[in-house]
């Protein structure tokens, strides 16, 4: 029996967890939900799987729930605040914690997972962007297991050899290269003259995947896989060298490794984030998913080309951000997700969210960020100055 915290459980992974769990309540038990503000949303999952507790950021939002539950005659405990987050993925009776909070926001409670032993399943790739060495080192230190649940990450653990798994250096398996993939979004074909044009509701209809308007719009900039490259080479101890980047527009190959003696290993399946969850929910076993298998007879092709760096300068960033290390990573996290907050508030256009984010590699991206009080500090930093940016950018346009 594995007793599961899931953070951010009101959100497209957090929903799809619930999916699959609740096919095993003889394997899975809700100790905690959590969620940022929706009410209505942690109120309906409360009342469906009768968790022990559920925890909201925001006091007013988790007055409102108190009084819903009360009212509904549901004995879930609610909490309020950072801090709660913490305890809830570091409790005793935890032993699994769902990292499903978008942003920066999940980096203490995925880091307290860390710490406290947990089977952590991480779908918060911005912890592991912004923290990297810091993370990997807590996870080894008290013996934790750190699960991706990213696909494309999911997909390089599910076709790399079990001594890789288990930590073993790449080239020693074999390994020459980790082909990541990525859809190329919605604008892949788009005239670049158009993209000053792009609106938000443009940018957030993913053409495959039903994700979250944040990790939507990274999509459509390719930020998702500069973040996701970033990932990978902390995750499978990877030079920059071992890790390419291909866009597959049919989202079918999730992703590759390639091996020395020629070999190819795919990992397959339908764009359904079940898949990834249910794996890493019961690895090293498999559980039924609620995924149906792919029908190769309807999978018309495999199509398969070079990213273009002019169409998706953020990319271009992630990847040179990579390469600078951690300081730079941090501050391409926190520029990131202020640019695309204010892109889908209107404030600045598509464009912007590239222009702000070199900007802010340029004004910070040399900054060390050894221990977890620096990282904080560049990352209020960093969103403290794209914030002005935007600020200036609202003054000019009216």
């Amino acid at each position: 029996m594995q007793t599961l915290t899931i953070l951010g459980a009101t959100g497209s992974i957090g929903l799809s967890t619930l999916n699959v769990i609740a096919r095993y309540p003889e394997r899975f038990s809700l100790h905690a939900v959590t969620a940022n503000n929706n009410v209505d949303g942690l109120f309906d999952i409360c009342a469906q799987y009768q968790p022990s507790y559920a925890v909201m950021v925001d006091e007013e939002s988790a007055e409102q729930l108190q009084s819903k539950l009360s009212a509904a005659g549901l004995g879930t405990k609610v909490l309020a605040g950072e801090q709660a987050l913490i305890d809830m993925a570091g409790a005793p009776e935890v032993t699994t914690v769902m990292a499903a909070i978008v942003g920066g926001a999940g980096l203490l409670p995925t880091l307290k997972a860390a710490e406290t032993g947990k089977r952590i399943l991480l779908a918060n790739k911005e912890a592991l962007v912004m923290s990297g060495d810091l993370l990997l080192r807590a996870v080894k230190q008290s013996g934790a297991m750190l699960l991706p649940v990213d696909s494309e990450h999911n997909a390089i653990f599910q076709a790399l050899p079990e001594t890789v798994q288990k930590g073993a250096e790449l080239k020693s398996a074999g390994v020459e290269k980790i082909l990541l993939t990525g859809s190329g979004g919605p604008f892949l074909t788009k005239n670049l003259n158009e993209f000053a044009q792009i609106t938000p509701e443009m940018a957030v209809a993913h053409p495959n995947w039903s994700m979250g308007a944040k990790i939507s719009v990274d999509s459509a900039t390719m930020m998702n896989k500069g973040l996701e490259f970033i990932e990978a080479r902390l995750l499978f101890n990877a030079s920059f060298e071992q890790i390419e980047v291909l866009i597959h527009p049919q989202s079918i190959i999730h992703s590759m490794v390639s091996y020395s003696d020629g070999s190819v290993l795919a990992q397959m399946g339908q764009p359904d984030m079940r898949t990834p969850i249910a794996h890493t929910l019961s690895y090293p076993d498999r559980i039924k998913s609620g995924v149906a298998p792919l029908d190769f007879t309807k999978v018309a092709s495999f199509t398969f080309c070079q990213p273009d760096f002019q169409r998706f300068p953020n990319l271009k960033l992630a990847l040179d951000a990579s390469r600078q290390g951690q300081g730079a990573t941090t501050v391409l996290n926190a520029s990131n997700e202020i640019a695309v907050a204010s892109f889908l508030k209107g404030q600045i256009s598509f464009l912007d969210i590239a222009k702000f984010n070199e900007k802010a590699l340029i004004r910070y991206g040399t900054t060390r960020a050894s221990t977890l009080a620096d990282i904080i500090a560049l990352d209020q930093e960093s969103r403290q100055f794209v914030s002005s940016l935007v600020a200036a950018n609202e003054s000019v346009s009216s």
